[in-house]
């Protein structure tokens, strides 16, 4: 039996360098590396010590039930608090809190409290005679536009940009949770970085 004769050799492999549906495959997934790794670091990287700016718009609701643009009631530096009647860790840590505020009122400093998602009425008498203002966030408007998922949180305002943040109860009378306030509060807001 003689085997037929099939002709010349035909090659099996592309030249090198043609392209492929495997080399394409290898290209597309490469470039798609490249875009999210350059999405991902220009998302999560460091932006320095300056903060950020507080995103405009969002307004709270003030005890009468009138909407009231947060700004109004900054001072140079502000310790804006989110905060919950619900929440127990809230609970804890206002007192604190609102005492060591106290000791800061000099014009200059100042502390608004948020009550996120509560009851106007239950967070007024839990606050009682507090004399800072008590404002009310009733669908995390504000709070997520300062980053905020969870409570309490309170953040380091100093002329309009976040420059420290608290996330979860602190404990206000740490000399090392105070110290850093006191970092933002004995620099004149006008030579801040």
């Amino acid at each position: 039996m003689s085997i037929p004769d099939e002709g010349p050799a035909v090659a099996t492999t592309p030249p090198p360098g043609a392209e492929t549906p495997v080399r394409r495959t290898l290209q597309s997934r490469l470039v798609l590396a490249l875009a999210v790794g350059a999405a991902l670091a220009a998302l999560f990287w460091p932006r320095g010590d300056g903060g950020r700016e507080i995103r405009p718009g969002g307004f709270l609701i003030d005890a009468a039930g009138r909407p009231q643009p947060l700004a109004r009631e900054l001072e140079p530096v502000t310790l804006l608090h989110f905060w919950a009647t619900w929440c127990p860790p809230c609970i804890t840590e206002i007192p604190s809190l609102v005492e060591y505020a106290t000791t800061l009122r000099d014009g200059r400093v100042g502390l608004v409290l948020v009550a996120v998602d509560d009851d106007p009425e239950r967070a007024r008498t839990f606050l009682g005679t507090a004399e800072f203002p008590l404002l009310y966030d009733p669908d995390w408007d504000v709070a997520h536009r300062f980053g905020t998922r969870q409570l309490p949180e309170t953040h380091i305002v100093v002329e309009g940009r976040v420059v420290d943040s608290f996330i979860g109860a602190a404990d206000w009378r740490d000399p090392q949770v105070r110290a850093r306030v006191q970092k933002w509060t004995a620099t004149p807001p006008s030579a801040m970085p």
